[in-house]
């Protein structure tokens, strides 16, 4: 039987995993194109009940599901992916789209837990998908061609930016945007705290320094200058700026990001492995 004869009538699209991130990529798909053919499956009763609530999308069964959508978005933890998998194993078929958001989990790990032939696509994306401002970033398995990153890619594009990279790329993606809006939420809080500490009020604090980041970033993206070189614009000679400069290098800040983007790194490496030898 061919693809497309297996994948006959089946059409849309099943999020599987009502978690942060399949949350966060159902608001902005369905915020872009509505709700029709989207479905939710979701193990526990209560959140799959949340989800449907909020967002007024039906949830099905595994089974089911898989037998009226084409696309499935397999949006669970790593540690989750095996059990998943061997569920989904008698569901699907070459007629169906995987797309993988589970991180460091390679697209191997899953073609070899399914029927073969299946496409799968791996993609890392990241929560601003919640404000269509995600940054997702994918890759194709062994049986996904040029049409089924395309099909990713038009899914993706609803909640944000998407870039295609080699699969040997994906754990540094992780370590460095998938993880990346928790670094500045750190770096934000930090600063939010500063601002307490110097006697400003919380709410006037944080409504600087979240203005200030979001004029930051926007400046980063549209100015077409290094960071370097926006730096050093707001880096008078012997004023406040390189006074700050100073203790950020003294305290090593530069180093301990590097180092926590490596380690992240390192565990999307240890939860692919993980996720192999289940």
């Amino acid at each position: 039987m061919t693809a497309a004869r297996e994948g006959a009538g089946r059409s849309g699209l099943a999020i599987i995993g009502g978690g942060k991130i399949g949350e966060a990529l159902l608001s902005g798909l369905i915020r872009r194109a509505g709700t029709e053919g989207v479905v939710v499956c979701e193990r526990s009763p209560e959140r799959a009940a949340e989800v449907s609530a909020r967002h007024g999308v039906p949830v099905l069964g595994l089974a089911e599901a898989a037998a009226r959508s084409r696309v499935l978005l397999l949006a669970v933890k790593p540690q989750d992916i095996g059990t998943l998998l061997e569920l989904l194993a008698g569901e699907v078929d070459p007629g169906h789209l995987v797309v993988s958001v589970a991180a460091g989990v390679p697209t191997s790990t899953i073609e070899a837990a399914l029927p073969e032939g299946v496409p799968v696509v791996r993609v890392m994306p990241n929560t601003p998908a919640l404000v269509d401002e995600g940054m997702s970033v994918l890759s194709a398995g062994a049986h996904a061609d040029e049409a089924h990153l395309d099909e990713a890619e038009a899914l993706l594009a609803a909640v944000g930016r998407v870039r295609r990279v080699p699969e040997a790329q994906q754990d540094a993606v992780t370590a460095l945007s998938g993880s990346g809006p928790a670094y500045f939420f750190y770096l934000v809080e930090a600063m939010i705290d500063a601002g307490i500490l110097l006697g400003l009020p919380r709410a006037l604090a944080a409504d600087l320094i979240v203005q200030t980041a979001l004029g930051s970033a926007v400046m980063l993206r549209d100015s077409g200058e290094h960071p370097v070189q926006l730096r050093e614009a707001v880096t008078s000679p012997g004023g406040t700026t390189i006074a700050a400069i100073r203790e950020l290098e003294r305290h090593g800040v530069r180093a301990a990001l590097i180092a926590a983007i490596e380690a992240a790194h390192a565990r999307s490496l240890e939860l692919g492995r993980a996720a192999r030898d289940h």
